[in-house]
């Protein structure tokens, strides 16, 4: 992994303009949970699994889906429970769904929807640019709905370079600065990364973070409680004070999900890392 000098030495984050946050955070970020980690239950019933995430004392989700049920009942939902909705993982809104997407998650009341490219639109520069014309295209596209457009990472944008520049540096400066950036951590370090270094290079650009642990080798890991895997769970949440939301998300695991998530939101909240709701 890339220690936090090799990560500027190699140029493998934003360009220096956005470079300037310092590390350490004043107050600690508000403690959301982005719903995919749920998404077997979700997908059996999801209002009921809202329930359940509020009992936890999350502030907030980010939804991954509707599961059947209309935006409008799940804004409800989330009313009712006083859960707060960080933001939405939708499709970017381009080409002929553009509209589809954003009358969904306008009904829903999101404000910023984030998505991905897919790992094959890093095996070129020229695929890189053709993904980022897409996204600038829905951050045009989300701007007449009064809401943004962001980006979540996950490896190939880390290992893979052409000319001796990083695949991630190549798609954020060719992204509309108006592009608010998701750090995945554990997919960052998975890069071969040192997560705190690229979220001290993204600067004020970094909103949203993603905190996991496990170890850390690919996309069918298993995670596990913080402080059982390879991240440093207390650096990268502490590492840029622009993050507005520490998002906490498990892809998978042998451990039960409700027990485990309890377990994600004592550890940030009950070690002063995030704000949450009891």
């Amino acid at each position: 992994m890339l220690t936090s000098a090799a990560v500027l030495a190699a140029g493998a984050a934003l360009p220096a303009a956005t470079a300037s946050a310092a590390p350490g955070r004043r107050c600690p970020a508000p403690i959301a949970l982005q719903m995919w980690s749920l998404n077997d239950q979700a997908e059996q019933d999801l209002l009921g699994t809202l329930n359940k995430v509020a009992a936890m004392g999350y502030v907030a989700i980010e939804s991954y889906d509707l599961y059947d049920n209309s935006p409008t009942a799940v804004r409800k939902r989330l009313d009712s429970l006083g859960l707060g909705l960080c933001s939405s993982h939708a499709p970017f809104p381009s080409g002929d769904d553009a509209k589809s997407i954003l009358d969904t998650y306008a009904a829903l009341g999101s404000h910023t929807l984030v998505w991905s490219l897919e790992p094959e639109e890093f095996d070129t520069r020229d695929a890189i640019l053709r993904g980022a014309d897409r996204i600038n295209e829905a951050v045009v596209n989300a701007a007449a709905y009064g809401m943004r457009i962001g980006y979540h990472n996950h490896f190939a944008e880390f290992r893979n370079s052409f000319n001796g520049r990083q695949a991630y540096r190549i798609l954020l400066d060719a992204l509309d600065p108006r592009v608010v950036i998701e750090l995945d951590t554990y997919w960052a370090q998975t890069g071969g990364v040192d997560p705190v270094a690229v979220e001290r290079l993204l600067g004020r650009r970094l909103e949203y973070i993603h905190i996991k642990d496990g170890p850390a080798t690919g996309m069918d890991d298993y995670m596990v409680p913080y402080g059982q895997g390879v991240i440093d769970v207390d650096g990268v949440a502490r590492a840029n004070p622009s993050v507005k939301w520490n998002i906490v998300e498990m892809d998978r695991s042998h451990y039960d999900m409700y027990w485990l998530l309890q377990n994600c939101y004592d550890y940030l909240v009950g070690r002063g890392l995030a704000t949450g709701r009891r």
